[in-house]
């Protein structure tokens, strides 16, 4: 394995046309860590991968493993793996001759080929597969033979674009843990692809949100889940509550914020000035519904609408009297048509300034601004 300490992405962009599909991404990868790429389809993920990996060019910036810059090298040069999302196995060939095809590309000796190919495929848990074709595989044994061959090069870095994608739920959850467990037992560097906010949460050291070609946010998971940089990261983390208001006067740590009937009190993330157009956010799972009147600041009166039942939760959505949508996680047992009240704790309820250009084919209301979850087109 290359020993590496550091590795510098710096001004990294990809044009297609006039398009960017990735734009300035500086990011500092350290040897060891689980780097996820995370946002929704289209927001330049995969096209960091594939710059990464050497299969597009890079049209700005440079990519440096500490002081030797790489993105001028090709593909095979670089010294990395690479799991695809559609597993990418030669059907001819077995598990085993599967694995060891890199090796023997690279013209390793006989014993060193075995060595290694054994140990890669006891560390994916496929003895007992060692002689099958793929097509005699699950999807969740295939994929693991697609690792296998990543890591049995000894790579410095190990690229995943969106490997559990074609997978059922269970197996997701499995192969899940399977990654987690190889990247901490072999000391690996990892870069993995995924549009899956749970999966990436679940895997990452650190997390890179994009939307349209742009970081919008690095950090840890907690930081993430717990402080989304602005309504977009806080969209895709889960924040499934996203309400159009204006902000009004702070009022010590918390500002309010006013829009279809509702009066509020949130916790402000950055610069929030009075009069401001802003988005409020919480997640479903922070919307309390009361036992009885709650004295504070966000009491909200809404009608049950639809209830879906979850295990020991159920996913709900009320409506208010103006007309505003806002999604529950409770355990208490709802039916459509009851009439509730809820509670937000204000250090749950954030604040961000709007701040948006809508793309093109977003809906827009009639002033232009953006159409949110949960809203009506105007």
């Amino acid at each position: 394995m290359t020993s590496f300490s550091t590795l510098h992405l710096r001004g990294v962009g990809r044009r297609f046309g006039k398009h960017d599909a990735l734009a300035d991404l500086d990011l500092e990868i350290g040897k060891g860590e689980f780097i996820a790429l995370l946002g929704p389809s289209g927001c330049g993920k995969s096209t960091a991968l594939n710059c990464l990996a050497g299969l597009l060019p890079l049209t700005a910036g440079s990519i440096w493993q500490d002081d030797t810059r790489i993105d001028v090298l090709p593909p095979e040069k670089r010294g990395f793996g690479m799991v695809f999302q559609n597993y990418a196995l030669f059907p001819h060939l077995s598990v085993r001759r599967n694995v060891a095809f890199g090796l023997r590309m690279r013209r390793v000796s006989k014993p060193e080929l075995n060595r290694r190919t054994d140990e890669a495929i006891r560390l994916v848990r496929l003895e007992e597969h060692a002689h099958k074709l793929p097509g005699q595989l699950s999807g969740g044994q295939q994929q693991r033979v697609a690792i296998a061959r990543a890591i049995v090069l000894e790579p410095s870095l190990v690229l995943m674009d969106e490997p559990l994608s074609n997978l059922d739920a269970k197996l997701r959850l499995e192969m899940r843990t399977e990654i987690r467990r190889l990247h901490q037992s072999l000391g690996l560097t990892t870069v993995y692809v995924t549009h899956d906010q749970e999966e990436a949460l679940s895997l990452a050291d650190r997390l890179v949100v994009l939307r349209d070609g742009r970081v919008q946010q690095i950090g840890t998971p907690e930081q993430l889940h717990t402080r989304p940089a602005n309504w977009h990261v806080a969209d895709f983390m889960g924040y499934r509550n996203l309400l159009p208001c204006t902000a009004g006067a702070r009022s010590g740590e918390a500002v309010a914020v006013e829009g279809d009937g509702l009066r509020l009190l949130a916790s402000p993330v950055g610069d929030l000035p009075e009069g401001a157009a802003a988005v409020a956010a919480v997640r479903p799972e922070d919307v309390t519904v009361t036992e009885g009147s709650p004295a504070g600041p966000n009491r909200i009166e809404a009608t049950v609408e639809v209830v879906e039942y979850q295990g020991r939760e159920l996913a709900v959505e009320a409506r208010t009297a103006g007309g505003t949508r806002l999604h529950i996680r409770t355990g208490r047992r709802l039916a459509p048509g009851d009439e509730v009240v809820l509670d937000i704790a204000v250090e749950r309820l954030l604040a961000f300034a709007q701040q948006y250009t809508a793309r093109a084919g977003e809906p827009a209301d009639t002033a232009g601004r953006p159409v949110l979850a949960g809203q009506e087109t105007a």
